[in-house]
């Protein structure tokens, strides 16, 4: 809106300048100067700007709140805390839902050697390579929570490797502790390339 009101001074105070400035004009400049731009293919352009202007503040004066936004209180995964020794900490709070996807994952952290200190780090990269979801599945063949490619892989932590996510997770976290020795530092990789 302002935008076109200030385009709209900018072409009439050059019309202006123009027209002051010939010898012999008019005696009436600004009628001279609104005559010469409301004739061309400019003063068409600044009519239909005018008239959506004119809209736009119908729209504006017609607008009502009808609620007060609602804001999250739960933080992004990004914003997981650095510890001292430059190990993300779970989030304050309750440990994920037992029966969900990230509560397997918590739970069998110690069993692959892992605190669950190394939680944040894990939860960040498989929410970004799945969203955790058990049937993730991408156009490079990798599949499941952990992105296994081919997803096939799985099956050495049982034949129910295409649906279930705990076997998934097993796999995962076996495959992070030989390859990148833990969480923690198979998150330091993901965030310098983008895949782990």
């Amino acid at each position: 809106m302002v935008t076109a009101a200030a385009a709209t001074v900018v072409v009439v105070a050059v019309a202006l300048l123009v027209v002051a400035g010939r010898p012999g004009s008019s005696t009436d400049p600004l009628g001279a100067a609104v005559a010469l731009v409301s004739s061309g293919r400019q003063g068409l352009a600044l009519e239909h700007e005018r008239q959506q202007v004119i809209l736009q503040d119908v729209a504006t004066q017609a607008f009502n709140v009808t609620s007060v936004p609602k804001i999250s209180t739960v933080p992004p995964p990004s914003s997981v805390s650095q510890g001292g020794g430059g190990t993300p900490l779970v989030p304050s709070g309750p440990p994920p839902n037992p029966s969900s996807a990230q509560g397997i994952a918590y739970k069998l952290l110690a069993s692959f050697g892992f605190s669950t200190s190394q939680f944040g780090c894990l939860n960040d990269i498989w929410t970004r390579e799945s969203g955790w979801r058990y049937n993730a599945a991408n156009a490079s063949g990798a599949y499941g929570i952990p992105q296994a490619l081919p997803g096939s892989k799985m099956a050495t932590y049982g034949s129910d490797w295409q649906t279930n996510p705990a076997t998934q997770i097993k796999w995962g976290l076996n495959y992070i502790k030989s390859r990148y020795g833990s969480p923690c530092q198979a998150w330091a990789v993901w965030q310098s390339q983008g895949w782990y």
